[in-house]
Formats: structure tokens, sequence, C-alpha cells
């Protein structure tokens, strides 16, 4: 094993939009999913995985709401922690039994990770991380006037509930998990951004409200494993500048000074893409040596490096 690779897997990897949501569909994403991580294990490669929140934490919420009637509601933080477990139990077992097929004695453990994150971030009264399901104009209007929630449009006719999400500071525990990794155990950490806390004035952690972007969390899981390779994958099989224009174009093979200009120049969505390509830069600028962006159904040709797109430093 002489690599080591971070893999970030968007919450919709596991729970696509468009789709009912169930328990029973998220295993099977969960194990089609892990079709793409094996390939990270036949290559011999150490690994950790992390991964996303916000369809899960988002129903969480919603039901969290829904029962408060009868059982006391969970703060957003608690959540996190709730997500984090659950789908790390799904992730783990369904790579448990994908290594179990192919006779491969390696272990998988799931890591509960918690986040410094700054008291006073602004991000925590500016909310702007999606959660939960998508909503036609109708029924955002309806939600916002009757529930109070903070919505925004994500795509055209499609609104999501947002909630606050701080900058993660420090994640705890990392040396632990840099050791289980060094060892050849297969780490799942940081789900869902990591369960954000902040020290009070004697000095305790608390927990707080919010949902740190899973893949700056990424990022700097990958900074402190010094990890040569991140890959994000997400929903669409690799990046786009003139997204969705009739002068739309991919990359494929580009540098940090080449995605820079595309970022200042406008091309980056925020709270879709733009937030990845600012931790594959973060990324870059320590121990880094290539960021992946790319789809489940790529990450075989991602790794040969015949798909999704790879940003390099520059030479």
């Amino acid at each position: 094993m002489d690599k080591t690779v971070l893999i970030a897997l968007g919450g919709n990897a596991i729970s696509p939009k468009n789709t009912a949501g169930t328990i029973e569909d998220q295993f099977e994403h969960t194990r089609e999913s892990l079709k793409g991580i094996m390939h990270f294990v036949d290559r011999g490669y150490k690994i950790g995985i992390t991964h996303g929140n916000g369809p899960q934490v988002g129903d969480e919420l919603r039901r969290s709401e829904v029962a408060s009637n009868e059982i006391p509601p969970l703060p957003l933080g608690v959540l996190v922690a709730n997500t984090q477990g659950a789908i790390g139990y799904m992730i783990q077992q369904s790579l448990q039994n994908a290594l179990h097929q192919k006779n491969i004695e390696r272990e998988v453990v799931s890591f509960i990770s918690q986040v410094r994150v700054d008291a006073d971030d602004e991000a925590l009264s500016s909310p702007a991380k999606y959660v939960g399901r998508r909503y036609s104009n109708k029924q955002a209007i309806k939600f916002q006037q009757e529930l109070g929630w903070d919505m925004k449009e994500q795509e055209p006719g499609e609104w999501r509930r947002v909630v606050p999400s701080p900058t993660p500071k420090y994640l705890f525990n990392g040396l632990s998990i840099k050791n289980l990794i060094d060892f050849g155990t297969i780490v799942i950490a940081s789900g869902g951004g990591g369960i954000p806390c902040y020290f009070d004035e004697n000095g305790n952690l608390n927990g707080i409200d919010g949902v740190i972007d899973k893949d700056m969390s990424a990022s700097l899981l990958g900074r402190i494993l010094k990890a040569e390779e991140l890959f994000i994958i997400t929903d669409v099989d690799n990046i786009f500048i003139n997204f969705k224009k009739p002068n739309e174009k991919p990359l494929y093979q580009t540098t940090v000074s080449e995605i820079e200009k595309c970022l200042a120049q406008g091309h980056f969505k925020r709270g879709t893409m733009e937030p990845k390509i600012r931790a594959a830069l973060y990324f870059l600028k320590y121990h880094g040596e290539k960021v992946v962006i790319t789809s489940i159904n790529c990450i075989e040709g991602a790794i040969n490096g015949t798909q999704g797109t790879t940003i390099r430093n520059d030479k």
C-alpha cells in the first residue's frame, strides 16, 4: 500500500434526487457506490472515506419536527451525529460484504467525528447549505410562510431548505484516524462534514446547529492523512465551464491556475460545485498530488485517467 486516497461520497450518491429515499433504496445505492470504491481496494490503496448527508439530515430534521408534539425534538448538531452513524453503518456493512465476496481480509470501521468551528462564524447567521428534499415553487412558498423555513432555489423550479454551514477549523482524533488507515484499515470518518462543535469560555466542547460542507471537511481530513489523492464523487461525470449554456465545455485534465481563473470568472455555482473546487484547491496546497471530481459510474476510468476531471498543481 503505497498511496493514500480519501474518497468523498456525496449524500446524493446514497439518496439520489427524485427517489423515494427509503432505507431500502439507500442501502441499494450504497452497495452500488461501493462497486466503484472496490477499484481502489483492488489497486492496493490505503483508503479513507467520508460522505455527505444533505438529503438524510434534512429528512431527519423534518421527522423530528413532525414528531415534536409527542417526542422532544433533537437539535441539528445531534441529527448530524445520527446520520453520521446511520450512513457510516450502511457504508461499513456494504463494504464488509463486498470485501468478503472477494476474500479480502481488511477491516472497516466507522469513526464518529467532531469538527471544531468558530462560535461566531458569520455562516451561522446566513443559512446556505442545502438539505432535505426538493420542492416546487408553490410548496416552497407554503413551507416558508407556515413553517418559517429558510429556503433557496437550487435549480430552476427546485427549492430546498437551507441551514447554517460553518467553516471547519480542526478535526478531532485525526491522528487516530491516520494510524488506522496507515495500518490498512478502511476508515469512514467525518461523515456529513463532521459534527460541528465549539469551545465555550470554560474550554468545554459544545455542539452547535449547522451542517458542515463535507468537501471542505474532506480536504481538511486529506491534509491530516497526508493523502496523495482526493476523489470527490458527485452526480456529474466531470466539471464544466459555462455549465448548461450553449457554449458548455467539459474539463478533463486541468491545473490549479486554470481552475482558479475559472472560479474567479464565476463558472462554479455556490452551494453545488464551488465548495468542491475550493476544497480541491485547499487539498492540493497541502501534500495533495491530484484531485478527481467525477461520478460513481466513472470511478474506474477516473483512476486510470480517462474519465472525470483531474486537477493537479502547476508544474
